[in-house]
């Protein structure tokens, strides 16, 4: 038996009057994840439950994978880290670095106009050149997301992830509690550094939005996760272009599989992924497949992206899977995203998500597509996430 969860980040919303009152995914031309669900199982899934610190993408992956977020949940920042191959002692702290472009207070864009790796890298370097030193460590990343590492830095800062807030004010989201005095100095320096870079004066003679500043944030410590083969059995495979993903795919014991050109919004090697996750299927029993545009466009607030990246999920990733598939023998299949991140809010929320299972080996036939009003119609309701995985490995569904 083989065995796929595929991921799409973000994916669900929230009713649109431009819609007629339906959300993204149900107006976005999806036939494969509409076979899926005539053919299927449908239900909803709480991957935020309520006592989680936040509504964060490592709280939803967490709990696909089949771990309980209240308990586990360290922060992003130590799971990127342990993508990067970064050792953490026990009193470091690891904290995602977002190049983010800010005009005076304001948060202009928490990506950066997406600045590519390799500008973001040279900014990057030279902020470590500029303000590392012992003990404080810079580590460039993928796009404008980034690593600053506090070796035994305290952990109990309040920091406002970047995208709550697109055109707020940064004074009204500054680091707070302890180490924030810190923190707060090296945002004001890091401007110093970056607003005249050469890479910067590139992007603003082109029209692109500049990396001028920093924004810290998902801080935590290392966490100690017993890795995921170890409980269930399989083997398997992580397919991402954000580290967080990869990262916490190592730790569970995953086997990541880089994609060249995934890049993690619309102009990712989509195809890349669904040919990675089926050659990776010859030899493992299990790929966690995922897809972080649809997120990325619900941050934007951009109906028209989120639909396109729905889209590019279903034809590029979704499809060229399910027909892989059926050359690899009996498989199941679990779809969902980790969280909603609607449009009319532009982050993350914690209401429950749609997901389907498919098993080849059973056959339906329902009259219904994937959508989240199908899915809070089907046959599972608000099943915790943590036992999602537990119920695509089960002997029947």
């Amino acid at each position: 038996m083989k065995y796929l969860i595929l991921v799409g980040d973000g994916m669900a919303d929230r009713p649109l009057a431009e819609l007629g009152g339906k959300t993204p995914l149900a107006v976005a031309h999806t036939p494969n994840l509409d076979f899926l669900a005539a053919s299927g199982r449908l239900g909803t899934a709480v991957t935020i439950p309520p006592a989680a610190p936040e509504a964060g993408s490592d709280i939803g992956n967490l709990s696909i994978l089949g771990y309980d977020p209240v308990r586990y949940a360290c922060g992003r920042g130590p799971l990127e880290a342990a993508n990067m191959g970064i050792d953490l002692g026990p009193n470091d702290v690891a904290f995602r670095c977002n190049l983010i472009t800010r005009d005076g207070d304001r948060m202009v864009d928490y990506s950066a106009g997406h600045i590519t790796s390799d500008e973001a890298r040279e900014l990057i370097l030279a902020l470590d050149e500029a303000l590392g030193g012992p003990g404080r460590e810079f580590y460039p990343g993928v796009s404008y997301r980034h690593l600053f590492v506090w070796r035994n830095g305290p952990a109990g800062a309040v920091c406002h992830p970047p995208h709550d807030f697109p055109g707020g004010s940064l004074r009204e989201h500054w680091p707070q509690g302890p180490g924030a005095e810190i923190l707060g100095e090296l945002i004001e320096r890091a401007w110093e550094v970056l607003d005249a870079h050469p890479v910067n004066r590139a992007r603003l003679a082109r029209g692109q939005a500049p990396a001028n500043s920093i924004w810290f944030w998902g801080q935590g410590r290392p966490p100690r996760l017993v890795p995921r083969p170890e409980r269930c059995g399989v083997r398997g495979v992580v397919i991402s272009a954000v580290d967080l993903i990869n990262g916490l795919g190592r730790l569970v014991g995953l086997e990541v599989v880089r994609v060249p050109g995934a890049t993690g919004y619309l102009d990712s090697n989509f195809r890349g992924k669904a040919e990675a996750a089926l050659a990776a299927l010859v030899g493992c029993d299990l790929a966690y497949v995922h897809v972080e545009a649809p997120d990325e466009a619900g941050h934007e607030g951009s109906l028209e992206k989120k639909i396109r990246a729905i889209e590019l999920f279903d034809a590029e990733v979704v499809g060229p899977i399910l027909a892989g598939l059926r050359e690899l023998g009996p498989h199941r299949v679990l779809v969902l995203p980790d969280h909603a991140t609607p449009l009319a809010a532009r982050t993350h929320t914690r209401e429950p998500v749609p997901f389907v299972l498919y098993d080849s080996r059973e056959k339906h036939s329902f009259s219904r597509g994937f959508s989240e009003d199908t899915a809070a119609a089907g046959e599972w309701h608000e099943v915790p996430g943590p036992q999602l995985i537990e119920m695509l490995l089960a002997k029947s569904p």
